[in-house]
């Protein structure tokens, strides 16, 4: 520890000394051993905030990479379209379904079986008797004698029936429509109601027959309970809307146009992860070297992630990452020709997928790559670079936190030392004087006058 001067004038003058200003130089020197911990953690610190934003862009690559080389992912999407939309309507393509054409004729559209029954003139008219619908019979009582109380009452039965009613400029009726679309959905009513108040019996009308729908897919001649179908061509689902008079043609093909979109996230994904790691070469605004610079990681991560994008066995006619309209820019970010990767795609698509996706392809060795290299992997070269970061940061916060408490156990020691020290300074102007007083009260000699 170094010494420290404290200058309180005469020893008589009474002035003291500034006990405050005192402690903190002379505790100064010893507490400039913290200087070099915090720089050091204020160095980690900044490599974290670098790790971090690393780590979340290498896992948006990730993720966008993975779309491209999950086998049910993006390059598995197919679209459709219907040659008349009016017949035929396309719901969905999924990725169980093949690039493809098919021929479609339909000759007859499903139907729900529904009944009605007499019109009442008034609603409101109380019913007797008992309605049997299929093999169930619901008996009219004071719970259900009305047609809208007996409709809820076929309705909470759960018989595989919606009951409502009706009610136009004539009067109300009761209407049933079966729950089970096509044939086998057909609905049998036997009625026993009467209205009590005009005492006549109320019948029962069909409304619409319960039919399949008949259709042709590709020479074969299929019935479906329902217009939505979704069994005729493995993957896809397809609504029929009208009787065909000409067939239909359905083209299932793979949708390029997503592939397209998934190749421009990787770009973009790869280009933010060269950036930052380009943001770490050389030094700040202030002269001061960024905080990965020079470091074995930023070294690693920029290797690394070159060499994949030179990695991977070709697949047919696709061997480079170039074909697929990928180039390189001199700050190492990628740049993307659509037209060049939708030639790829229209006319090499099982290769381009090969590339992609295949063991040992380019696709497969850049993902594990960056499995390798981000923070998602306890192998991750992210990952391991803070957890270094973290032990390395835990000791000197250890180290500053007990300088800090020895620092302030000696602060207090010395406050209360220099107290002392500065009240008998300041005490001894007046221990002057009572000698003195002392001392003319013996001799009787005034030791105030000359």
């Amino acid at each position: 520890m170094g010494t420290v001067g404290i200058n309180f004038g005469a020893a008589n003058s009474g002035q003291g000394f500034d006990v405050a200003s005192t402690v903190t130089a002379i505790l100064a020197s010893q507490q400039a051993i913290e200087g070099p911990w915090k720089s050091q953690l204020a160095a980690l610190q900044a490599q974290d905030a670098v790790f971090t934003t690393l780590g979340t862009d290498l896992s948006t690559l990730t993720t966008a990479m993975q779309s491209l080389t999950d086998f049910t992912g993006v390059l598995a999407e197919k679209q459709g379209a219907s040659s008349d939309t009016n017949v035929l309507a396309l719901t969905s393509a999924t990725a169980a379904s093949i690039a493809g054409s098919h021929t479609i004729s339909v000759t007859a559209l499903a139907q729900t079986s529904s009944e009605y029954s007499d019109t009442l003139a008034n609603g409101a008219d109380t019913l007797s008797g008992s309605l049997t619908i299929g093999s169930n019979t619901i008996t009219v009582d004071s719970s259900s004698n009305t047609l809208a109380s007996l409709a809820a009452a076929i309705n909470l039965a759960g018989i595989g029936v919606n009951a409502s009613v009706i009610a136009d400029v004539s009067g109300s009726r009761l209407s049933l429509v079966s729950g089970t679309s096509g044939a086998a959905g057909q609905l049998a009513i036997t009625s026993n109601l009467t209205d009590a108040t005009t005492s006549a019996a109320i019948g029962f009308h069909t409304g619409q027959l319960g039919q399949n729908a008949s259709l042709n897919v590709d020479g074969v001649n299929l019935s479906s309970a329902s217009n939505t179908v979704s069994s005729a061509i493995p993957g896809v689902t397809f609504q029929l809307l009208a009787l065909s008079t000409s067939p239909v043609q359905v083209q299932i093909t793979n949708d390029t146009s997503a592939v397209g979109t998934a190749v421009g996230t990787v770009v973009a994904a790869y280009n933010a992860v060269v950036k930052d790691l380009n943001g770490q070469e050389g030094k700040d605004s202030s002269g001061n070297a960024k905080p990965l610079f020079g470091s074995t990681t930023l070294a690693s991560l920029q290797s690394q992630l070159s060499a994949a994008l030179l990695g991977g066995a070709a697949s047919g006619s696709i061997a480079s990452v170039t074909q697929l309209g990928i180039g390189f820019n001199q700050d190492g970010t990628l740049s993307l020709n659509a037209d060049n990767l939708n030639a790829a795609l229209n006319n090499n698509f099982a290769d381009v997928t090969g590339f992609l996706q295949n063991s040992g392809s380019f696709g497969q060795g850049l993902n594990a790559v960056l499995n390798n290299l981000g923070s998602q992997s306890t192998k991750g070269v992210i990952y391991l670079a803070q957890q270094q970061n973290t032990a390395q940061e835990a000791s000197l916060t250890l180290n500053i936190s007990n300088e800090d408490a020895l620092l302030a156990t000696e602060k207090t020691t010395l406050t209360m030392e220099l107290n002392t020290a500065n009240q008998i300074l300041q005490s001894i102007p007046a221990q002057l004087n009572q000698v003195n007083e002392m001392y003319s009260a013996v001799t009787g000699y005034n030791t105030g006058s000359r």
